[in-house]
């Protein structure tokens, strides 16, 4: 199956660079140079990964992000000049999956968009996981709580099936770094909090329980327990 990604980037030359690089990948691949013209190809067309430039005229990359997710779980990574953990933080609560800061490096692109698409298209061996009020449908990657669906982010989703799957074990930030991202854990930043945050948030507001996902002190985060 062809994999199609959508590059929103107003740099032409970058854009043009992306465009490429992808292309000789075998990736199928769009580009809008303008934050207008990437949502109005974002409400037509599917795709299974984008590249998206924060600093965008017309319509931010920020403001994107933000719309895109009323309707869209599609994998996410923000291309910025901004190399601050407050930026970061902030695009990941708005629901993007990864970040990479300019300049960057064409192999580390590549890694990050290729260990994307496995966790987003990984095949688990169980389809249906219930924990409490949750249902998580593993083929078709929807998450119901109290039969209400949820739109999470595909690292969201990643940390939760992770959960459901070993309802008993706790994780480090380690250990669910490693496991939903397939990369080595390197720095403690904030960046697996943020994403257990916005999960708690998102579970809680359509669920029955305070609290779903809980922190074991010292040693990480597991289901919660009754």
């Amino acid at each position: 199956m062809q994999i199609r990604v959508l590059v929103i980037e107003d740099d032409k030359e970058i854009n043009g660079l992306l465009r490429k690089i992808l292309e000789e990948k075998n990736y199928t691949v769009r580009s809008a140079l303008s934050g207008i013209e990437g949502m109005s190809i974002l409400r037509m067309e599917q795709f299974d990964m984008v590249l998206l430039d924060i600093m965008l005229p017309f319509k931010s990359g920020d403001e994107i992000l933000r719309e895109l997710r009323s309707f869209s779980n599609v994998p996410v990574i923000m291309i910025t000049a901004k190399d601050l953990t407050r930026t970061k933080v902030d695009l990941l609560h708005l629901g993007a999956d990864d970040y990479i800061t300019k300049p960057f490096d064409v192999d580390e692109v590549l890694a990050r968009i290729e260990a994307s698409l496995r966790r987003y298209n990984h095949a688990p061996t169980t389809s249906l996981l219930t924990y409490q009020d949750i249902i998580v449908d593993c083929n078709a990657k929807r998450v119901t709580v109290s039969g209400n669906d949820i739109s999470l982010t595909m690292t969201e989703y990643a940390i939760l099936e992770l959960f459901m799957r070993n309802p008993e074990k706790v994780f480090s930030k380690r250990n669910l770094f490693e496991s939903v991202s397939g990369e080595e854990y390197l720095s403690d930043d904030n960046t697996m909090n943020v994403h257990i945050s916005n999960l708690r948030q998102k579970l809680r507001a359509e669920g029955n329980l305070d609290n779903y996902i809980e922190t074991v002190y010292g040693m990480g985060y597991r289901l919660f327990k009754n």
